[in-house]
């Protein structure tokens, strides 16, 4: 196999586990009762509840990787929780409800680190040249460790969930794609570059 080949197929399954403590079913598998949801659209709390009990270790588990603070975490995941349910009477049904659950919390994940990030701009200006930060970077912790959790962190965004959502949760980039808004294609080229980079910090080239 050639390293070209080798390095854009998905990390193995066991990687995966340290990361998240167990590979969820893709959400497609296993959704909520119908009965569940037609409740919950007519704003039957305690049927919402239940939504939010089926899928909350999957979406925890996005939103962390993608925040990488438990604090933030949880009041994002508030957030969107209250943005689903009053959201729910217009789901459709298009797309799975898992599937539709992580596009809700995947962008509140982006528009919290997008508003942070603009904070930090703005703290930062005029204060003389930026200082180095003597700290290892989290590539440096990857390769010092062999860590996939430390190697997710360097990637940006957008790859993190690309890969997180196909090679940890098992969605296909069709339903990858509809949770992060792109095109099927745009997933694939995503996930390409997430899994060479992956690779090379954690010294798997070519194998």
């Amino acid at each position: 196999m050639s390293v070209a080949l080798a390095v854009a197929l998905p990390l193995p399954a066991w990687r995966w586990g340290r990361v998240l403590r167990a590979v969820p079913a893709s959400p497609a598998a296993g959704d909520v009762d119908h009965l569940v949801v037609a409740r919950a659209r007519r704003g039957d709390h305690r049927a919402f509840a239940q939504i939010v009990d089926h899928y909350d270790y999957r979406l925890r588990g996005l939103a962390f990787r993608l925040l990488g603070d438990r604090d933030r975490m949880d009041d994002v995941l508030q957030e969107a929780y209250v943005k689903a349910f009053r959201a729910l009477p217009r789901f459709k049904g298009e797309s799975a409800l898992g599937t539709w659950l992580y596009r809700i919390v995947y962008n509140a994940c982006i528009d919290d680190l997008r508003s942070r990030k603009a904070v930090v701009s703005l703290d930062d200006g005029g204060d003389g040249p930026e200082r180095a930060d003597p700290r290892p970077g989290p590539a440096d912790i990857a390769v010092e460790r062999g860590d996939l959790a430390a190697a997710l962190d360097t990637l940006p965004p957008d790859q993190r969930a690309a890969v997180l959502l196909v090679d940890a949760y098992g969605l296909d980039y069709d339903e990858a794609a509809d949770v992060l808004g792109v095109a099927t294609g745009t997933i694939g080229s995503r996930l390409s570059r997430a899994r060479a980079a992956l690779r090379t910090l954690l010294g798997e080239d070519g194998r």
